[in-house]
């Protein structure tokens, strides 16, 4: 393996060594960022959880109120050219606001729409003209936006779209159709649509509520009760022949490249929300005593913090390389014009998945187990811990469903390697070469942190294991084996996320904090070892039998020598700090 030392293509840790000073960590966030954070904090804390009950009344004049409130701190422009009323701040600007939003999911939700689904497609996508008349009023929160993909029958198939525009002869387009889900929906001033234009050009378009919108009846939901979501309805509405947004029949540049950075987006909100649920936690878990003794005392409820916050540091610590993959590359174009943005977006499609994924799912672990260390008290809405459970789940469906997304990280890798853009084949075919020469794999002597990311590397190579024992089982028929590309997932997932953390653990290494940083790394390397060779094992279980199985899962033994740790006493570090400073323990 080579070191990657200029900008990284899409994916290419699973087949490069990264360098631990070139990936972007927490730890090195400027002031400007911290400030930035300081800014949405202080909002969230002051002006929006004070207001949250309200706000689940549906009280969308509320809702403007806050979406304007934001507007006027900045908040909806991070990712806008200053020419129309934004920031132009970096992608780790945008996380850093994201991920301290999470606080009220429903506000979350809410921004979202209108930072990430509206603003964003005309940043990448708008003419110069669509900029200026759209994103001042969507920076400033005087307008509200709303993104409109779904419809009733085509949830996941979201490019089998059945809404139509209709050309007139004035060169305006006629749109009917109806749009499911929408978030900001019953209040939205512009919304971008999405519909098929000569039964089969999918084609997005700029609609404004005043060309004739109207909104169904609000969703009942299980969570996210002070978040607007509502079918669009569109009945005969005139739509202005400058208001089609990138090309016709080009839609789906515009909306794989939004959901892009909406998955990278969503899972900074969910990294958020797994700090801030953390604390919560652990507050609740030192004032409730039995046995005579906190709770925090005993070890299962050590055990819990211990692993959310494992768990959590892996996920932002993919969150921040991600952001820094993201910039570089940016930087790296010689241009921050929406072009550069869109290709960027695109380039590390495969990471947002993961990030969309790991984020709802680890989110999902954590709010779960706050519950459960509230016990009866975190089933009634009196303690936030069941407003949160609920909020939540929805994370796991939006952007794409995490199956969805699941199928879309090895394929897409797959693709790209059919295509000669990633060396993945002839990686893999050397791997084969490798396992099949008589000399094995010896277990390591390293240890710490430099033991993990050798594991960290023998993973990759079971990841190459599992995607080319798969390509030559099933060739172009692979789509089809959803089993198997799960799977395959899976396991990329985890080493993406054990790297990201090896990696800032090691950074780490000179700071205070050391031991924690090293403490969470390890706790999550271990148990991604065991589920990385249950996955493989598993996926080769189904792709062979008989002494070619044998022989696959021999090689897997070769491969993925690891000897577990003590991850109880790691835990109890995380979790007795953790309760120590009452927060999530890292920066």
């Amino acid at each position: 393996m080579t070191v990657a030392t200029s900008a990284r293509k899409g994916a290419s840790w699973l087949l490069e060594e990264s360098d631990q000073a070139s990936i972007f960590t927490p730890e090195k966030l400027s002031e400007e960022h911290r400030l930035m954070a300081q800014t949405v904090e202080e909002f969230v804390e002051n002006e929006v959880m004070p207001n949250l009950d309200q706000l689940e009344t549906k009280d969308w004049k509320l809702a403007r109120t806050l979406v304007q409130r934001a507007g006027e701190l900045g908040l909806l422009g991070i990712s806008v050219p200053e020419q129309y009323g934004g920031l132009d701040l970096d992608k780790a600007s945008a996380l850093v606001v994201s991920e301290r939003m999470a606080r009220s999911a429903s506000m979350g939700a809410t921004y979202g729409a209108q930072a990430n689904l509206t603003i964003i497609p005309l940043v990448l996508f708008g003419t110069d003209a669509q900029k200026a008349k759209y994103l001042p009023g969507l920076v400033s929160g005087e307008m509200v936006g709303a993104y409109c993909l779904s419809e009733s029958g085509s949830g996941s198939d979201a490019l089998a779209a059945r809404t139509r525009a209709t050309k007139q002869a004035d060169g305006s387009w006629i749109l009917n159709g109806e749009k499911m889900w929408i978030t900001n929906g019953g209040f939205a001033d512009v919304f971008i649509v999405f519909a098929q234009v000569d039964g089969d050009q999918f084609t997005a378009f700029i609609v404004e509520r005043a060309f004739g919108v109207k909104s169904g009846n609000e969703e009942h939901k299980m969570g996210l009760h002070g978040s607007s979501t509502t079918p669009i309805l569109l009945q005969e509405v005139k739509v202005p022949a400058d208001n089609v947004l990138g090309d016709i029949g080009k839609g789906h540049k515009v909306a794989l490249n939004t959901l892009n950075f909406g998955r990278f987006k969503l899972g900074a909100m969910c990294s958020g929300g797994c700090r801030d649920v953390i604390g919560e936690a652990t507050k609740y878990a030192k004032q409730r005593k039995q046995f005579g003794h906190p709770i925090s005392d005993f070890g299962a409820i050590k055990y819990k913090l211990g692993e959310m916050t494992a768990r959590t540091y892996a996920l932002e610590s993919l969150m921040y390389r991600t952001a820094g993959l993201i910039d570089e590359t940016v930087a790296a174009a010689g241009s921050h014009g929406g072009a550069a943005i869109a290709a960027a977006l695109e380039e590390f499609a495969v990471e947002a998945s993961i990030a969309k994924v790991m984020g709802s799912e680890v989110l999902d672990y954590v709010l779960d187990e706050n519950v459960q260390i509230h016990g009866g008290n975190g089933f009634v809405k009196d303690y936030p811990a069941e407003r949160y459970y609920r909020d939540a789940r929805v994370n796991r469906i939006f952007e794409g469903t995490n199956e969805i997304n699941r199928m879309l990280i090895p394929g897409m890798l797959i693709r790209r390697a059919l295509k000669g853009e990633i060396g993945l084949i002839p990686a893999a075919k050397k791997l084969q070469d490798e396992l099949l020469s008589p000399s094995g794999a010896s277990l390591s002597t390293d240890e710490g942190l430099d033991a993990d990311l050798k594991t960290v590397a023998a993973m990759k190579k079971v990841a190459l294991m599992v995607l080319g024992t798969a390509m030559q089982t099933y060739g172009l028929k692979l789509t089809d084996e959803q089993e198997i590309l799960c799977a395959a997932a899976d396991i990329l997932i985890d080493i993406y996320a054990a790297e990201s953390a090896v990696l800032r653990a090691r950074e780490a290494a000179a700071r205070p904090d050391a031991a924690l940083h090293e403490a969470a790394a390890r706790t999550f390397v271990n148990d991604a070892t065991q589920r990385v060779q249950a996955a493989a094992a598993n996926a080769l279980a189904a792709m062979a039998e008989g002494d070619t199985l044998r022989t696959l899962l021999a090689a897997l033994r070769r491969v993925l020598k690891a000897t577990p740790i003590n991850t109880v006493a790691l835990r109890r570090t995380l979790a007795e700090a953790t309760v120590a400073r009452d927060r999530y323990i890292v920066n």
